[in-house]
């Protein structure tokens, strides 16, 4: 029989700093588990996982609960037995975010165990190591940037305090800040719509592309580009991949998309405006009207929509706990208002607008209120704007020039989509561009694609951060972008 000294020997080498290569050994004989896989079914399993110390509470000398949490799943761990209660003071003694390794055996608790997502099982420890030790100060906790502004106001109201994590506070700290619940909801999210993007638009028939982001030019017109030097020649940072989306449709694809950072240098202050974001694009050839970019957004939208809803109930409901918002409303087949339509909306309503001049934000969003109201409906197209309030490569109505064969897709009253048929006729195209203080010479070569040959064709884009931003009601698009670049922020 072993003597104490050997039993307390033996219990030190359960626990303690470790790199992983040296646990291989230590833990040979339990399989790697996910927390989130961890159910009843699991009972008296001898598993090891890996993930955060989120919490740990101390009972006594010798019995420890420590909560080990892995991306956004937790699980309570007993640290318990031994002869000196070595292992159970270890535990007590990690500090917060440490990255630990768990060996045991999957029990079930007498009773549900409150503040974890597994609530119906936990794990006898038997090994513990800690793999990566997070400072003791931390900048921000992730309890605190859990914290919704509803759980701050009904704590301020019962004369409790709760510490509220502003959004330069998480900016600054995001590597914690992403720890949260909601966050790991939304970018998992976010993943989903990029993927279904992809997979909708294969579908029909699409390529996938990537074009050039180091241009001699600019893209869209205008001076909100940045520029740099290319080898001794003025370049600037792509503001849309517009122009050679539209060549590769030339050059004999016919459909095109991609998904690639796009570089806006605006005074992007707003809650919805971004220096960089990652854009949708997709470029088609047309065979009778504009009308068929539109139903290919139909399609790939309501199908998006349906995915989120079907598929990412458990991410939504994470993100709802902390951010709270109403289920977007929209209709199997998608509402199209002509643009003059929209204005006689607008005015009988008392707004004062512009019947030829472009929406404003405040327009945009009483015209979201009033189609609701109308439609029922949260997620619509407002069709046919002026020329004059669209880039120079649209092209003109052929019943009218005054407007454009263009649409917008707004949801909750904010548009996250432009699209349009463009011009293929290089002499008219040279003409728009002049007419808007574009040097043609710049985009000489965009021009002259068009003179050996090119379909009518059209396209739209759209920010992948503001669809996940107005599909979940976040209000800031800075929750949506994993590291945003805006005006003030170049870091981290």
């Amino acid at each position: 029989m072993a003597s104490g000294d050997e039993r307390h020997g033996e219990e030190e080498g359960n626990y303690g700093d470790a790199t992983m290569g040296a646990l291989r050994e230590i833990y040979a004989g339990y399989a790697w588990a996910d927390v989130a896989s961890l159910e009843p079914e699991a009972a008296a399993a001898r598993v090891r996982v890996r993930g955060a110390a989120q919490a740990v509470r101390a009972v006594g000398r010798r019995v420890a609960f420590l909560v080990l949490r892995q991306g956004s799943a937790t699980v309570q761990c007993v640290v318990s037995g031994g002869a000196g209660g070595g292992m159970a003071r270890f535990a007590a003694g990690l500090s917060r975010e440490s990255v630990v390794d768990v060996a045991g055996v999957v029990s079930l608790p007498r009773e549900p165990v409150r503040g974890t997502t597994q609530q119906l099982v936990e794990i006898q420890v038997e090994k513990l190591h800690c793999v990566s030790r997070a400072v003791s100060n931390l900048p921000i906790s992730v309890e605190d940037a859990a914290r919704s502004e509803e759980d701050v106001a009904r704590a301020k109201a019962a004369g409790e305090q709760r510490a509220h994590v502003g959004q330069d506070k998480r900016l600054d700290n995001r590597v914690i800040d992403l720890r949260t619940a909601a966050n790991q909801a939304i970018f998992r999210v976010q993943c989903q719509v990029e993927n279904v993007f992809r997979q909708v638009l294969l579908s029909e028939g699409f390529v996938g592309i990537h074009t050039p982001k180091l241009l001699g030019g600019s893209s869209e017109g205008g001076a909100s580009v940045f520029k740099l030097d290319y080898n001794g020649q003025p370049a600037c940072l792509a503001q849309s991949p517009q122009l050679h989306k539209q060549m590769a449709v030339c050059g004999g694809f016919e459909r095109v998309f991609l998904v690639g950072p796009v570089f806006r240098a605006e005074s992007s202050y707003t809650n919805r405006h971004l220096c960089e974001f990652v854009g949708l694009d997709a470029e088609m050839a047309l065979r009778d009207h504009y009308s068929e970019v539109c139903d290919v957004v139909d399609r790939l939208f309501v199908a998006m929509f349906d995915h989120l809803n079907k598929n990412c109930a458990k991410e939504l409901e994470a993100i709802q706990r902390q951010f709270p918002f109403k289920p977007l409303k929209y209709l199997k087949t998608t509402l199209r208002l002509d643009y003059n339509e929209g204005i006689r909306m607008l005015q009988e309503a008392g707004v004062d607008v512009d019947p030829m001049g472009d929406l404003n934000t405040e327009a945009e969003k009483k015209l979201g209120e009033l189609v609701r109201d109308k439609y029922d409906t949260e997620f619509y197209m407002l069709c046919r704007y002026p020329s004059a309030v669209r880039p120079f490569y649209t092209m003109p109505c052929p019943d009218d020039p005054r407007y454009s064969c263009s649409f917008d897709v707004f949801v909750r009253g904010e548009e996250i989509i432009s699209g349009a048929q463009r011009v293929h006729d290089p002499e008219l195209l040279t003409a728009q561009a002049e007419a808007r203080g574009i040097d043609v010479a710049t985009i000489a070569t965009y021009i002259d694609a068009f003179r050996y040959g090119a379909p009518p064709h059209g396209g739209f884009g759209v920010g992948l951060e503001r669809v996940v931003m107005l599909f979940c009601g976040l209000g800031n698009i800075r929750k949506t972008s994993l590291f945003p670049r805006d005006p003030n922020r170049l870091a981290p």
